[in-house]
């Protein structure tokens, strides 16, 4: 029988087993002793009288007197004439276990060329600010109660015509989904196919292992990498290799930033028809192209055959964790029902302040901000790498904030990366993204998008020796 003291802070919960052997008095003592070692009972707390103890553990007065007796011959309890049993302010304590030393910081780098960060000091927080307002007074009562999990059919629509009007997709309300973030989407995708009875599905390579590959076989299905060449995905490869879906990041690239060419996006839908596959496109980047308008999303030309998804994490913020999943009609159904098992849905209110951003103007406003912040910071590494690298080849950068560094012949990826830290500036290989790491000529991916330019000149003007290969 379980006991809990109501009136203490924190709770004390006292135990009798009478299957232990153990005599229930000496459980009792034990178990006291132990609260008040441990602080769990402070000097000075009040102990229930030994009559309402004995009640609520089902056992004789005489033992809980016998046991607070016991205790008070040992200093942990006190009791006078007329008052209440108390813990002893003399009683002894545990001392307390000293806090683990912190690990010592890492020095700070000049700059960080991580990748898939955007400019986190950008995000529009007045204008998120206006959107939760707005969207609270405008909210109806009835959408404060669990809704579609599909998602609000206010952001739904929304997203919808945003899509069809920015990425040319062929995107329907009904076949929407509002998710957390591209990982949770990508994950009801793969779960569906699994169900649908996909074995195996193909991935870029190179490409995001962290994301794709974990995703793939989290689905238990297996991964299967295809190469990525100058003109995107190898559709013949993918050809030979079985798999019913493929992961790919038409719009561009990653990490090697390149466009999915028009023969090979006709090709891969052929692909996906003859074998009734699905392509699974990640629409990441798509909103920040410097060289030509954004082109249009893949789903746009076979939403039969095409998942396509995208999120906010690149254009506003990663911690938003909001994200779409435009579902051909087949899967919707099966998708939907995950998405109600995972979570019965993506918090609402986040949901509407999203729609009031994008029908408001201020969400494409915003965005026209970004590509002139980012466009910057693309010259400004041009230019840092023309001054103190000049061997060094830069390809990517036709969208997106990240672009490739070829590194010259007889460069090893990793003793570059070493000798960057040492200079205090954070800098990652292509190797990482690759299926087998070996393989592959030396490259860089150098991530600008929370660089800001004077850190992005500073930094590369600390490595130019390294990445010259002087150093």
């Amino acid at each position: 029988m379980t006991v809990q003291w109501a009136g203490l802070s924190p709770q004390l919960l006292l135990t009798v087993d009478r299957s232990s052997g153990e005599q229930l008095r000496v459980q009792l003592e034990r178990q006291l002793r132990d609260a008040i070692r441990t602080g769990r009972l402070h000097a000075g707390e009040r102990l229930p009288s030994s009559r309402e103890l004995a009640r609520q553990l089902g056992v004789s007065r005489g033992l809980v007197q016998d046991c607070y007796a016991q205790l008070q011959a040992e200093g942990y309890l006190v009791t006078r004439v007329g008052s209440a049993t108390r813990v002893a302010s003399c009683a002894p304590v545990a001392p307390p276990v000293p806090p683990a030393k912190p690990a010592p910081e890492p020095p700070r780098l000049i700059a960080d060329f991580r990748h898939g960060v955007p400019d986190l000091a950008s995000f529009p927080r007045a204008d998120w600010l206006w959107a939760i307002r707005e969207a609270a007074r405008r909210m109806p009562t009835a959408d404060l109660d669990y809704g579609d999990p599909r998602g609000s059919r206010d952001l739904r629509t929304v997203v919808a015509a945003y899509l069809r009007r920015i990425r040319a997709a062929a995107a329907d309300p009904d076949h929407t989904l509002i998710c957390s973030g591209y990982a949770q989407g990508l994950a009801l995708v793969l779960q569906t196919l699994a169900r649908a009875g996909v074995r195996a599905v193909a991935h870029e390579d190179p490409g995001s292992p962290t994301t794709a590959t974990a995703a793939v076989r989290a689905a238990g299905l297996t991964p299967v990498p295809v190469p990525v060449d100058a003109h995107g995905i190898d559709v013949a490869a993918l050809e030979a290799t079985g798999a019913r879906a493929v992961i790919v990041t038409p719009a561009h690239q990653w990490p090697t930033g390149v466009l999915l060419a028009p023969e090979r996006r006709h090709a891969l839908l052929g692909w996906a028809r003859r074998h009734d596959a699905y392509v699974i496109e990640d629409d990441y980047d798509a909103e920040f192209r410097y060289d030509r308008e954004p082109v249009g999303a893949l789903q746009g030309l076979a939403a039969d055959r095409v998942v396509s998804i995208g999120t906010v994490s690149k254009s506003l913020a990663p911690a938003l964790r909001i994200g779409w999943l435009l579902s051909p009609p087949a899967l919707t159904a099966e998708v939907t029902e995950l998405k109600r098992i995972a979570d019965r849905g993506t918090p609402t209110l986040d949901q509407l302040a999203l729609a009031r951003l994008l029908e408001s103007g201020r969400y494409d406003r915003h965005l026209r901000r970004m590509r002139t912040l980012y466009g910057a910071r693309c010259t400004a590494l041009r230019a840092a790498l023309a001054d103190h690298a000049p061997a060094v080849r830069l390809t990517g950068l036709a969208a997106g904030f990240h672009a490739v560094a070829h590194l010259p012949g007889g460069a090893v990826e990793q003793t570059v990366i070493d000798a960057a830290r040492a200079r205090r500036v954070g800098l990652y290989g292509m190797s990482a993204f690759r299926a087998s790491p070996a393989t592959g000529p030396p490259r860089l991916v150098l991530g600008f998008g929370d660089v800001p330019e004077r850190a992005i000149g500073e930094g590369i003007a600390a490595v130019g020796p390294v990445l010259r290969g002087s150093a």
